[in-house]
């Protein structure tokens, strides 16, 4: 019996709206996501690396191992010094990413600003006019104009003359 109860909870909690637009959201952010991370690795970092005399931020690391160098002196790349098992701090890829991040919040805080601006702008609207009011003798709910309630047919106040 409590088998079936669970299941008919988690169903119930599966289909509900919220969870549903929960995982439409993350679907969204996903793939904007990727947007974001296109723009910094293809767009933004390869200029800003060009005026830092051609900067690959990407393949920024710091060595942690003496054997680091080519045979020739040179330094490895990030991915010849990974493939050789020298243990690195990739700086570069961490700047790439704390980009990232800034662009996704930075989105986020224009995304939330502007729905706040929205339900501002909501709560500003003055309050409809009431067009109805509450009988004193049968609490039903009748037209503001009303004279008679017509529930119970009280006179509720002063008679319109035609």
């Amino acid at each position: 019996m409590k088998r079936k109860g669970l299941l008919h909870e988690f169903k119930e909690f599966a289909v509900r709206g919220n969870v549903i637009d929960l995982a439409v959201g993350v679907i969204i952010g996903a793939a904007f996501g990727k947007i974001v991370t296109s723009i910094v690795n293809d767009i933004l970092m390869p200029p800003i690396g060009k005026i830092l005399g051609d900067t690959d931020f990407s393949n920024l690391y710091y060595p942690l191992d003496e054997n680091h160098l080519n045979p020739d002196g040179s330094s490895m790349s990030l991915a010849q010094a990974q493939d050789a098992g020298v243990a690195v701090i990739a700086y570069g890829q961490f700047i790439n990413v704390l980009l990232d991040f800034v662009i996704v919040a930075f989105c986020i805080f224009l995304l939330v600003k502007g729905i706040n601006m929205l339900k501002r702008k909501e709560q500003d609207k003055p309050a409809p006019e009431k067009k109805t009011k509450e009988c004193p003798y049968c609490l039903s709910e009748i037209p503001v104009k009303a004279v008679r309630c017509s529930q119970c047919t009280s006179q509720l106040g002063e008679s319109v003359s035609s």
